[in-house]
């Protein structure tokens, strides 16, 4: 058999990571981080971004949003993946998202052209990609278990495992 006949090359999906940072603001109100997008798809997200070859979902959700909001975060937990084929305008992706806890005042950087801290009620307009329906989950998840998500206690995300 030739092998270049038997070789079929794939299209497979691209990995990304999206973060949903917990974070209280100037005022003490609880409430998640959004950025504005510099790249096209334009509009405000989630930070995340595309995982690196040789990373570990979880490092790469440590590293987009930092490299977005200037920020340290610790992740609490994976809320789900998303998979829908036309879930990015781009390319078929496939997102882990996490939800993280960080401290500080973020700043818009690298991918993102601004940058808030957003109460639950105050997202009231259209989020690029499939992020409406991340965040309606993540919202869900936390009246489902009757709390709030900023409160569910969760095992910590364990980076590297020996």
């Amino acid at each position: 058999m030739d092998k270049k006949k038997s070789f079929r090359a794939h299209r497979n999906p691209v990995p990304t990571v999206d973060v949903i940072i917990e974070i209280k603001d100037a005022t003490g109100k609880d409430g998640i981080i959004l950025i504005r997008r510099k790249n096209p798809p334009h509009g405000w997200a989630l930070p995340g971004g595309f995982v690196d070859y040789g990373e570990s979902l979880e490092k790469a959700a440590v590293r987009e949003a930092e490299e977005e909001t200037s920020l340290r975060v610790e992740l609490r937990y994976q809320l789900h993946t998303y998979s829908d084929p036309d879930r990015d305008p781009r390319q078929h992706t496939i997102s882990t998202v996490f939800v993280a806890r960080a401290a500080g005042r973020p700043k818009a950087r690298d991918d993102a052209r601004d940058i808030g801290i957003f109460g639950r009620d105050e997202i009231d307009f259209p989020l690029a990609f499939d992020h409406d329906r991340i965040l309606d989950d993540y919202y869900a998840a936390g009246v489902r278990n009757g709390t709030a998500p900023g409160n569910r206690r969760k095992r910590r995300i364990q980076h590297d495992r020996p």
